[in-house]
């Protein structure tokens, strides 16, 4: 995969959740940060008007929690860290990803269900 290529808009909104769930699990992190990282993983580059209000939902749900930081000569910065339910949202969001890329992979590929034959026809 190029560093500029474009996923389908259909797949980001699918999984932009667990994407920046993960992102946040590995510690506390603001906005931008996010966008850059998931930039950096190869989901491209994900706009504030996609990616805030996705922070406000996860916020509201009580899967992440926030903290306003001052800013090093700027403006605060609002942080997000997961919340005990948020990790246990991950968790299960992160099991079924795996349980559904076995058991779709093979009609994508071409290979029988449930191994992932086929992938470089």
């Amino acid at each position: 995969m190029s560093p500029q290529q474009e996923w389908p808009a259909e797949w980001m909104r699918g999984l932009l959740e667990p994407c920046v769930l993960g992102i946040i699990s590995r510690g506390p992190t603001y906005g931008y940060a996010i966008s850059a990282a998931l930039d950096e993983a190869g989901a491209g580059a994900v706009k504030g008007g996609t990616l805030y209000p996705l922070l406000s939902r996860l916020e509201a749900a009580g899967l992440v929690e926030i903290e306003w930081r001052a800013g090093e000569g700027g403006p605060g910065r609002k942080y997000y860290t997961l919340s005990p339910s948020g990790q246990a949202e991950l968790t299960r969001q992160a099991r079924g990803w795996a349980e559904f890329t076995v058991a779709i992979g093979g009609l994508v590929t071409g290979a029988p269900a449930g191994t992932s034959e086929g992938a470089d026809r």
